[in-house]
């Protein structure tokens, strides 16, 4: 890999963004080395990964040189692989945790909204600037506003202001802001949490999350209800209510 960086420590597999002297700016191949690490830890017995960035800023998103230097069709096809890696990021079976620091910024803090958890740092910075620029932010802005709601997301595109982490915060772009010396000891411990229980039953809980999130109430329930008894049937489930009843601690299958 020559834009990044792919580390397994125990149960987790830790992605990191190694591309400091362009800030982390994704690139077709900086994307595609994403969506493979990602695809590879997919199929692997990883319970949690974390995606960071080396260097001054999480991501700076699209790189210019790397766009300008593109046809129609050439970016259309730099922006179906991003898609493609944003789509990759909800749907493997693992907990995948942001871990934020510096600025994230258009693509960038699409990364961030398209993870299922996000810690930061209390310097970190989001935005999405292209409202102030000459392109507008139209795909970062598609998880970003399934996190923070119409008129914040507004408020972001239009404006193209940087908001603080405090405020990502408030807004629900992040989990959790702590000072950057505890950065990655809060990552550690919210990943933890996070990865409790049977596996198996996360996995399935987390496709079923994104499959019903933003369908009207009446499908989400149809959706939601099928796989919830299904999912009771499961070994994991089955363990998890017999330890419950039996007063002990459950040994969750493979």
């Amino acid at each position: 890999m020559k834009h990044i960086l792919v580390k397994t420590d125990g149960d987790t597999v830790r992605i990191t963004m190694n591309r400091a002297s362009r800030r982390n700016s994704l690139s077709f191949e900086h994307l595609s080395e994403l969506l493979s690490a990602f695809q590879t830890a997919a199929s692997s017995d990883a319970s949690g990964i974390v995606l960071a960035g080396d260097g001054p800023v999480f991501s700076a998103g699209h790189d210019f040189g790397d766009v300008a230097s593109r046809d129609l069709m050439g970016v259309r096809s730099l922006l179906q692989l991003c898609t493609e890696l944003m789509q990759t990021i909800q749907s493997v079976p693992q907990v995948v945790i942001a871990r934020v620091h510096g600025l994230a910024t258009a693509a960038g803090c699409q990364l961030v909204a398209s993870c299922d958890l996000a810690v930061a740092a209390s310097s970190a910075g989001f935005a999405l600037p292209g409202g102030k620029g000459g392109w507008f932010c139209h795909t970062p802005a598609v998880p970003v506003a399934r996190s923070i709601g119409r008129k914040r997301l507004m408020e972001l595109v239009l404006t193209g202001d940087t908001i603080p982490a405090s405020v990502a915060l408030e807004w629900g772009l992040v989990n959790q802001v702590v000072p950057d010396s505890e950065l990655d000891d809060a990552v550690d411990a919210l990943l933890a949490r996070a990865t409790r229980g049977s596996m198996a039953s996360k996995a399935l809980g987390k496709q079923t999350i994104y499959a019903q999130l933003d369908r009207p109430e009446a499908d989400a329930y149809a959706i939601a209800l099928e796989v919830m008894a299904s999912a009771s049937q499961l070994p994991g489930a089955r363990e998890g209510m017999a330890a419950f009843l039996e007063k002990r601690k459950p040994s969750w299958p493979d």
